[in-house]
């Protein structure tokens, strides 16, 4: 591989003096650096250099690999078009927290190798999980199909308050260097306006699909007072905070395999289910699992889904249609082995249900014909009758 060839085989030419250590461009910056990091560590650090060269050093030889290992500390990449708000934010603030890991570095130099990584490991996080937000939010600005034009503006703005940034600094910079405490003091409170600003920014964004977070809001208030919330008012409704992670109480496109174990459990699985997919209730975890057919659309995806978080309302307070608080009763009162009976009768409910909500929802304003619920690749085939499935 070639982090054993750079290691063991590459050929080491030491420069005369550690200055030109920090004078390398690109590529051979870092083949020179990763080098000169073996040659270091092998040899006790009898070359003498200062701290902020082997800070380039360490930077320049762990970044790539950082950005590799960084990889399961991140969602699905679906999570992030799913949450885009949530994870722009997040991104924000971890920048923010590697910004001032980078200032706190020196202060104590004892944990400055340690501090220096964690801040890379965090810029790393922010530069997958910025970039791609970034570019989720743009094709959603792009009202007319012109993302170039969209990204063009962007980048210049962001150029021009860069510029604007680098002025200010340098005005700043005389007044604060004499003064750590007050450097500091101004840290924190551009920090916090950074922050507070990301958090209206992302607040005020309205976006007409829907997600799982959106969807549950939506349902929520259609099931209580038979209105479909607009996209302005459920956006501004939506968790910002704690909305990052999609609720393990529903799953959707997951392996038949993970629902059945027998041949029982496939006929209950398939009974009374007349819409290309295929919907297991685990009531003791509160979990549903569904499995979808290859003819599955965008419409049939967020019928399942809202099935089940229909389901999900059972067990909650709140008031319900008719139909479903008879149903809530009988979850409250039957055994768990009449979970099948009840997913089963919830088809019937929705079959009224569903065309009036999906009715609601158009007439509000959402774009139905596409979704941003996190769906898995697995999908299954079975034939449709007016009996029964057989797979």
């Amino acid at each position: 591989m070639g982090f054993r060839a750079g290691l063991c085989f590459q050929p080491l030419r030491l420069p005369r003096h550690p200055r030109s250590l920090a004078g390398h461009r690109g590529g051979e910056r870092k083949s020179f650096c990763f080098s000169c990091h073996c040659h270091l560590v092998g040899e006790r650090f009898n070359w003498h250099v200062g701290p902020h060269h082997l800070c380039l050093v360490e930077r320049d030889v762990f970044s790539p690999y950082i950005q590799i290992a960084n990889q399961p500390l991140l969602p699905n990449r679906s999570k992030l078009d799913c949450n885009a708000k949530q994870w722009r934010l997040f991104a924000d603030i971890l920048n923010d927290v590697a910004m001032f890991l980078e200032i706190m570095a020196p202060i104590y130099p004892i944990f400055f190798t340690i501090t220096i990584c964690t801040s890379n490991l965090a810029k790393c996080i922010v530069s997958v999980a910025g970039g791609a937000t970034r570019a989720a939010l743009t094709m959603h600005q792009a009202r007319r199909n012109n993302m170039a034009d969209v990204s063009a503006k962007d980048s210049s703005q962001e150029t021009l308050v860069n510029l604007a940034g680098l002025l200010v600094s340098l005005l700043m910079l005389p007044l604060v260097s004499d003064c750590p405490g007050f450097s500091l003091g101004c840290f924190f409170f551009l920090t916090a306006l950074h922050i507070y600003a990301n958090y209206r920014a992302v607040r005020a964004l309205v976006i007409e699909t829907l997600n799982e977070g959106r969807l549950r809001l939506v349902l929520k208030h259609f099931l209580q007072r038979g209105e479909v919330l607009g996209p302005t008012s459920a956006n501004q409704m939506e968790p910002l905070w704690t909305g990052f992670w999609p609720s393990q109480s529903l799953s959707l496109g997951v392996p038949l395999h993970r629902l059945t174990s027998s041949v029982f459990d496939l006929q209950q699985l398939v009974e009374g289910h007349q819409e290309p997919y295929l919907l297991h209730w685990d009531l003791s975890q509160n979990q549903v699992q569904v499995v979808l057919s290859q003819m599955a659309g965008p419409e049939t995806i967020l019928r399942a889904a809202t099935h089940g978080l229909v389901l999900e309302a059972l067990q909650g307070d709140g008031p319900l249609p008719r139909g479903l608080e008879e149903l809530r009763n009988q979850v409250r009162a039957g055994p768990e082995k009449d979970n099948w009976v009840i997913v089963r009768d919830t088809h019937q409910v929705l079959d009224k249900l569903f065309p009036k909500f999906l009715k609601g929802l158009q007439d509000a304003g959402w774009k139905t014909e596409k979704h941003q619920l996190e769906v898995d690749e697995w999908r299954a085939t079975w034939l449709l009758s007016t009996e029964k499935k057989v797979l």
